[in-house]
């Protein structure tokens, strides 16, 4: 059974760092192509961020580039997003994603609240 569960989110004071983490099971991450994604309430779910299968090229949208890390260690299964400089537009929900590409995302996690507040 394909599983993703994300964890790490919270409330973070403006400037602030967070890391998020994505427990794969039921499936290898680095066999597909893994991304996160974010959603404020209200508003569509937009890309953040997107790892290649096996080869881990990694690609980040305009908004989060030079901020936001994504990662992937294959030992145990789990996807990362490191996310530096924070402000209170980074407030959303965060899901991780796995599928055959980022514009056509399989299975999704159930998502953590990130929080960027004074």
């Amino acid at each position: 059974q394909v599983q993703l569960v994300e964890s790490g989110g919270g409330m973070v004071q403006p400037g602030g760092s967070l890391r998020l983490s994505c427990a794969a099971s039921g499936f290898r991450l680095n066999d597909y192509a893994n991304a996160w994604f974010r959603q404020v309430p209200g508003k569509e779910r937009e890309g953040v961020a997107c790892i290649s299968s096996s080869a881990g090229n990694t690609y980040y949208e305009d908004s989060v580039l030079g901020r936001f890390s994504i990662s992937r260690d294959n030992a145990k299964n789990t996807l990362y997003l490191e996310i530096n400089r924070l402000n209170p537009e980074d407030t959303a929900v965060y899901y991780c994603a796995t599928g055959h590409s980022y514009y056509g995302m399989d299975y999704w996690g159930k998502g953590t609240l990130v929080t960027v507040s004074s």
